[in-house]
């Protein structure tokens, strides 16, 4: 059978399975209509792995795009480089009673470079730039792709995500003998799904999953989706084969392949290298000294051209350009390191704010970034080599708390990176301020903040004054018609500190009633967000990361006014933290305003949801408890 016929036939079969479809949306059941903006009527996902360097894919997926908000989950879109081609892709609309509109083939499709911005890549894709005419409407999309790479496997998803519903969605593998192919459930008790399984071939099928409302404090998707991942134990990436069955083994064959022999260095930068460290001979002090130094010369632009989307720059390389990805920048440091007699290991982990554990047991490709780990004893000091501001050795929300795997000649592990816990991240505040006889406010406060707190703040020291008065404006948001007299920034990055030295007023602080002035005594820190209510919560939630705040502020009280009321005391202890205030007479009739919060992270089932929605809207009411003042 010639290629001529295979390609026709493919998209034949393609378009009747289409048609199997009554595609008008009154076909569609009323319970994938609640809280949809779109509704996928059938993803269909099937692949043929022929041997360790040849994998075909074809998909049909159908959406109904119910409003503007569905358009993104039409996902017609296939990507492509020098070793993917994408053999077919078309695309057909329909209106609401499932009649044709329009036809798109190839030619309709833009091609486009994925580069962006600081990305250099050869991948390049193809996708649909449909503008609708009318709503509903449904687009029937089909693909075809053939590549050589067979180290990243298609997972599958037994749900869709926020807003989107799904009629019916299945994955099958065909898979010839040998290739050691292996996959992994997870989070199965939350769908019902049917399974098939046969010689060489996997199946899995949904149907008739509603969407999901997103709802505050959900976990990530991905912890839970009910979904499969599937790998080889043999396989193929960008012209290097591979065969692994644990860590060690994909340790071993990351590095001899990728990392292996991209250390040089040219004698002139060796030199130079020595001189940065001098004659300092504690390892962790020479290795921040080059820290610093590559901080101080390169940048970050992501490289992910060929085998480069894995397999870092040389060292060489990046020392001459002085730019390079998480990859390069990461190698070139421990190249550097390894030139002043400094162990290192560049280490694969998943960058994000949602914390994302590489999954220990499944051995595969994993991760989508890089950075360096400088073994201390039974401990790992972690560099993250894209900052240039960042402190030797903090690490902050983007690669916290999950699990790496240092990549070793021999020897490879996965590690659990920092850990910031609440008494790590901590704010401690310390101040005063003035009530005006008017009812203003004038005051000063020094707050200091470490951990994730820290983390959230040390570029302040970089922005403008515009830029930070536009922050504490936000911040202080209990405060209307704020003048910052004074923000002062001073980043101790030995400590991994930030201390802010603030000075501030604002007319109309307290609210009048009479001859009475009526104030919050929590100025600065008002922890007063109340998380949103739920008749029916659907999802666990979580709080990713706890932290610490103390706050201790005097005020002083205007002339010829007495204090008539304030608020008790209050000491407040749930599974979810503690929180206390306390009202305390100062000097010369002042009050001393004395605040402790302590938020606990956790993973809570949805049914305790209600309980913490309570325990914040208790803080959010005694942060912001008055004290009431009457003219004498």
């Amino acid at each position: 059978m010639t290629l001529r016929f295979i390609l026709p036939l493919f998209l034949l079969v393609q378009t009747l399975a289409a048609q199997e479809y009554n595609l008008a949306v009154f076909t569609i059941p009323e319970t994938l209509k609640e809280n949809a903006d779109a509704v996928i009527r059938l993803e269909k996902t099937d692949i043929n792995i022929f041997s360790a360097k040849s994998m075909k894919i074809k998909t049909t997926r159908i959406t109904t795009v119910l409003n503007e908000n569905g358009n993104d989950n039409v996902n017609a879109v296939e990507y492509f480089d020098k070793s993917t081609d994408v053999r077919s892709i078309e695309a057909i609309v329909y209106d609401a009673n499932g009649q044709q509109l329009k036809k798109l083939k190839r030619k309709d499709f833009k091609d486009v470079s994925v580069s962006q911005g600081s990305i250099v890549t050869d991948n390049r894709m193809l996708h649909l730039d449909y503008t609708p005419i009318q709503y509903p409407y449904t687009i029937v999309f089909t693909s075809e792709t053939e590549t050589s790479n067979t180290a990243f496997l298609p997972r599958w998803s037994a749900s869709e995500g926020d807003y989107a519903s799904l009629e019916k969605s299945s994955i099958s593998y065909t898979y010839v003998p040998g290739l050691g192919f292996k996959y992994k459930e997870y989070n199965f008790d939350a769908i019902p799904v049917k399974k098939e399984e046969a010689a060489g071939l996997l199946t899995y099928t949904v149907e008739n999953i509603p969407a999901m409302k997103r709802e505050d404090y959900a976990p990530s998707f991905f912890k839970m989706s009910t979904h499969v991942v599937f790998g080889l134990e043999k396989f193929h990436l960008e012209g290097v084969d591979g065969t692994v069955t644990n860590w060690d083994d994909f340790g071993k064959w990351y590095y001899a392949n990728l990392i292996a022999g991209t250390d040089e260095l040219s004698a002139e930068t060796v030199t130079k290298i020595k001189t940065v460290a001098g004659t300092e001979t504690d390892p962790l002090k020479k290795a921040k000294l080059v820290y610093e130094y590559v901080q101080s010369k390169t940048r970050y632009i992501s490289i992910q051209l060929g085998i480069g989307g894995w397999k870092p720059m040389l060292a060489k390389d990046v020392d001459r350009l002085g730019y390079g990805d998480c990859k390069a920048l990461s190698n070139y440091t421990r190249a550097l390191l390894k030139a002043v007699d400094v162990e290192s290991y560049c280490a694969v982990i998943y960058g994000d704010s949602d914390k994302q554990d590489i999954k220990e047991d499944f051995v595969s490709m994993q991760g989508n970034h890089m950075i360096l780990g400088i073994p201390n004893n039974d401990n790992i000091i972690w560099l993250e080599c894209t900052s240039q501001v960042a402190p030797f050795g903090f690490q902050g929300d983007f690669t916290d708390d999950r699990l790496a795997l240092l990549l070793k000649p021999t020897d490879s592990k996965l590690y659990r990176t920092s850990v910031y816990g609440k008494e790590i991240n901590l704010q401690e505040s310390k101040g005063s301020y003035a009530i005006t006889g008017t009812g203003g406010i004038n005051g000063s406060l020094t707050i200091s903040s470490k951990g994730t707190q820290y983390d959230s703040k040390y570029m302040l020291e970089s922005k403008s004054k515009d830029d930070r008065d536009k922050y504490y404006k936000s911040g202080f948001n209990t405060i209307g018609n704020l003048k910052l007299k004074k923000a002062e920034i001073k980043n101790n990055k030995d400590n991994q500190e930030l201390t802010e030295d603030i000075a501030l007023e604002a007319e109309g602080y307290c609210s009048k009633s009479g001859d009475k002035l009526i104030f919050a005594p929590n100025a600065f820190n008002q922890y007063n967000r109340i998380p949103q209510r739920y008749r029916t919560r659907k999802n666990p939630f979580e709080i990713a990361r706890g932290f610490t705040d103390t706050d201790e502020i005097t005020i002083s009280l205007p002339e010829g006014f007495a204090m008539e009321s304030k608020p008790d005391d209050v000491s407040i202890k749930e599974k979810y933290g503690e929180y206390s205030a306390k009202y305390v007479a100062g000097n010369n009739g002042s009050l001393v305003y004395k605040r402790s919060l302590v938020i606990n992270p956790g993973y809570y089932a949805s049914t305790e949801y209600e309980s913490y929605r309570q325990f914040r809207e208790k803080i959010a009411r005694n942060d912001n408890a008055k004290v009431v003042l009457v003219k004498k």
